[in-house]
């Protein structure tokens, strides 16, 4: 059963994006509605962004890295010069929210950032779309690409390494 009257229109997109819209402007870092049994909290910041109606209708995917392989010394291998290890001045820029990765701003586009590309705080990487909203993610810091660890239009959770800078 369907409900009708100005009510109904609590949870639709436009109000939803009107919302978003207030929170820019009056610098909110959290709204949370409910509405009989319907609820929405959008939140920004440090904390990721969360639009919920409802009950989830998906199961979160949690990223849990595959543990590192154990190196065994050979007994007779001669000592070799300590590499230089990029990895130990790795960062990673993480999903803020789950939703679908884009690496291009539509799919006739060339892709936001390639590795080896040279990006700062402020560089669009991608975009992540969550309920037909997109949102243009920057990288937040600055350096190299060295991986970018998902693919196009992969679901993504909250925190997921999406690239590698060094």
């Amino acid at each position: 059963m369907s409900e009708v009257g100005p009510d109904s229109e609590v949870f639709e997109v436009n109000r939803i994006k009107s919302l978003i819209k207030l929170m820019r402007e009056n610098d909110l870092n959290e709204i949370d509605l409910k509405h009989g049994e319907r609820r929405i909290r959008l939140r920004k910041g440090d904390l990721p962004t969360q639009m919920i109606v409802g009950a989830p209708s998906y199961a979160p995917q949690h990223y849990s890295p595959a543990p590192a392989p154990v190196a065994t010394p050979a007994a007779t291998a001669p000592a070799a010069a300590p590499a230089v290890d990029d990895d130990a001045n790795a960062q990673f820029i993480k999903s803020p929210m789950v939703g679908t990765f884009y690496s291009k701003p539509n799919p006739e586009a060339k892709p936001y950032v390639q590795v080896g590309d040279q990006v700062t705080a402020e560089t669009i990487v991608c975009q992540i779309e969550a309920m037909k909203m997109f949102s243009e993610i920057p990288a937040g810091v600055s350096g190299t690409i060295k991986a970018i660890l998902v693919k196009n239009q992969e679901a993504v959770d909250v925190n997921k390494p999406l690239f590698k800078i060094v």
